[in-house]
């Protein structure tokens, strides 16, 4: 079975030396702290003066969404009135399972429609528009379960992202000169790219042998041979051994510094405050909160959200069987 971790000693002639690993997932984050580039700090420059509330303007807008719902028979799944997406900034998308963030995900890159809505990427409607030419347009994702085709070695995944390439063409592929160019500078590109995510030693493995961990990996690393302007993540540190989830986050906050935008739904709490500049909160399908993650971290509609609206009310309290108080509980579940 593929191993995600490193070895766990190193052997010299007379001496065997331990290799500390982060035992556990909070660890691993804590080990890798926030980042100080001046990406990240132009990041928190640009969003101190942006008001912490659902809907807000932001001062440069990639991505925005306008009324989009999608509904299930009776039940929408999501209900979004609308949304801004900064440019160049790290976005977390989070709340709790059944949320809708994936659902909106899907709408948003074309792998599933909407009722109703709108929604623009660089002020270009996108509405309607396929997956592929989401992603020849500049915005790309990645998936919870990972994509990798598994037949295929890690090399052949990356080649398959590379755009624009003659040989694609039935008869372009036919004749050798066409392409051969293309074909090399796409694999020097590769290389390079599966180099930056250790993986150059994996190129020509079967993808269907990597660690999930390995896979996640790959993903994101095929995901830039597109060269994206913005790059959706959906739960990269989902099943990942603890071991690469430094190296996840490390490549996550990279993808900030060299001047992509980065919008990734995450259930990781730890996750979510060590890397986000900006945090959009979803609940039963609606944005309930947005702003920096330390003011998010704190708002009520946050906490109601994942623990309930009454998680500090003492269900064995027998003063809730008065009637009064039962009405009122009541009448602020109907506020809400």
């Amino acid at each position: 079975m593929p191993d995600e971790t490193t070895e766990n000693t190193v052997t010299t002639e007379n001496t065997v030396t331990e290799v500390t690993e982060p035992a556990s997932t909070v660890e691993a984050l804590d080990a890798v702290g926030r980042s100080d580039s001046a990406a990240a700090r132009a990041a928190e420059h640009v969003l101190a003066a942006v008001e912490p509330k659902v809907g807000v303007s932001k001062p440069d807008t990639i991505l925005m969404a306008d009324g989009v719902q999608r509904r299930f028979g009776g039940m929408t799944a999501v209900d979004v009135e609308h949304l801004e997406v900064q440019r160049g900034v790290i976005t977390a998308l989070i709340g709790p399972n059944g949320a809708g963030k994936t659902t909106f995900f899907n709408l948003l890159t074309g792998f599933d429609k909407p009722n109703q809505g709108t929604w623009s990427f660089e002020g270009r409607s996108l509405a309607g528009t396929s997956a592929a030419k989401m992603a020849r347009n500049g915005m790309v994702r990645t998936f919870q379960l990972t994509k990798a085709l598994s037949r295929l070695t890690v090399m052949q995944n990356m080649l398959l992202a590379a755009m624009d390439n003659p040989g694609e063409n039935l008869f372009g592929s036919l004749v050798r000169p066409l392409w051969s160019g293309t074909e090399k500078r796409n694999t020097e590109k590769a290389l390079e790219i599966l180099s930056r995510f250790k993986l150059d030693t994996k190129k020509d493995d079967f993808a269907g042998s990597l660690s999930g961990g390995q896979r996640k990996l790959l993903e994101m690393a095929r995901a830039l041979m597109t060269d994206p302007t913005m790059i959706m993540l959906d739960e990269p540190m989902a099943g990942v051994n603890p071991a690469l989830v430094q190296s996840l986050l490390h490549h996550i906050q990279a993808l900030r510094d060299e001047g992509m935008t980065v919008l990734f739904v995450e259930h990781d709490m730890h996750a979510v405050r060590h890397i986000s500049d900006w945090v959009v909160v979803m609940a039963e399908g609606r944005i309930v909160a947005e702003g920096p993650p330390q003011s998010v971290m704190q708002d009520q509609a946050v906490i109601d959200a994942y623990l309930g609206a009454h998680h500090d009310t003492d269900l064995g309290d027998d003063s809730l069987l008065d009637p009064a108080v039962l009405a009122r509980l009541e009448a602020e579940e109907e506020k809400r």
